[in-house]
């Protein structure tokens, strides 16, 4: 580990232990990544990407020491209810038409069978002479 990088994960830990305790200096004192890597001046991505222990361990202590639920789990989660909700309303729905499938295609069959009864019992016309039908 270069001084460098090492320099940054103080800089983050130092910024978890101000932001845990209320006393932000850099940041707007929320409880976020993005408020985090102000508050330790790094780059948010830093944080995604080279030091997404730090990350892990900073949600890990606003749980447990603030006992809330880090804003991004909230949005997930209210994520998660509604396309529950939407998957919920596409099944009702898939169910609905295929019952509508079921009574269109029986309606159908119906009408199919009414016609044929109609065209057997239709009268010729008067110009028409019926072939007779030859017994096989």
């Amino acid at each position: 580990m270069n001084q460098q990088h090492h320099d940054e994960r103080v800089r983050i830990r130092e910024a978890m232990d101000r932001l845990l305790t209320g006393q932000a200096t850099a940041s707007n004192g929320s409880l976020t990544i993005v408020a985090l890597a102000a508050e330790a001046d790094v780059h948010r991505m830093a944080l995604l990407k080279r030091h997404v222990d730090l990350k892990n361990e900073f949600y890990e202590r606003v749980r447990t020491e603030t006992h809330q639920v880090p804003e991004t789990e909230k949005r997930l989660r209210e994520t998660v209810a509604k396309l529950k909700t939407a998957i919920a309303d596409q099944r009702a729905e898939i169910e609905e038409l295929r019952q509508q499938v079921t009574r269109l295609t029986l309606a159908s069959a119906v009408l199919a069978q009414q016609s044929d009864e109609q065209t057997r019992r239709a009268p010729a016309p008067d110009n028409v002479v019926p072939f007779p039908r030859s017994a096989d």
